[in-house]
């Protein structure tokens, strides 16, 4: 029987990464708009891991399915690692992706070099466990990069206008969807996540 599983989020530019990366594997992927609206909890986590799992369990909650969750964002080395875990709310609430970048820009105003080192994190929770009630996956992918002096490109969301990688000559969102998705830092978490499902490598979760 296919595992059955409800994508953790509203966002259609995620929904839209993930269903292609695990197209093909035999998991019958749904997401949170194929069900009823309900509160979306509040991310009171501490790290990118208790955000993922405050909206798996969220998402589980309220469809009865298997949640896949994530928290990710975007850490700067010359910020002290931020926005890091308050990316999405960098810059208040109503901030759109294309204001938090340009406040990203305008904080690095003057740094050169590497001083504009960054790197797009995301981790990744699947909860519960498939055949269990009280055990999780997770995994975590990182990719590397700058943040460029200007946004560059209309693809993807969030900062990819503003994230550059070097050895692609390009910022994320000024390459086209299918090579984003073989090196984002979302396509090795989910990768990763891949292989657990296969091998059962679950850990429990005392506070579930």
């Amino acid at each position: 029987m296919a595992l059955k599983i409800v994508i953790g989020t509203r966002n259609r530019g995620k929904i839209r990464e993930i269903e292609k990366m695990l197209s093909g594997t035999g998991i019958e992927m749904s997401s949170l708009d194929d069900f009823p609206p309900f509160p979306e909890p509040e991310e009171t986590g501490n790290s990118f891991f208790e955000n993922a799992l405050i909206k798996a369990k969220a998402a589980y909650k309220a469809t009865g399915l298997p949640a896949l969750a994530d928290d990710s964002g975007i850490e700067v080395d010359a910020l002290d690692g931020k926005p890091g875990i308050g990316s999405a709310r960098y810059g208040g609430n109503g901030a759109s992706d294309s204001d938090r970048s340009k406040l990203l820009l305008e904080e690095l105003r003057g740094k050169k070099g590497d001083e504009r080192k960054a790197r797009f994190r995301c981790v990744m929770v699947l909860f519960p466990a498939p055949g269990t009630d009280k055990k999780i996956l997770m995994t975590e992918g990182v990719l590397e990069g700058m943040i460029a002096e200007e946004p560059a490109g209309s693809n993807g969301f969030g900062y990819d206008p503003v994230f550059y990688l070097p050895e692609e000559g390009s910022t994320v969102a000024q390459m086209d969807l299918d090579r984003k998705n073989m090196i984002s830092h979302r396509y090795r978490a989910l990768v990763e996540m891949r292989g657990l499902i296969e091998f059962g490598d679950f850990k429990e979760d005392r506070k579930a």
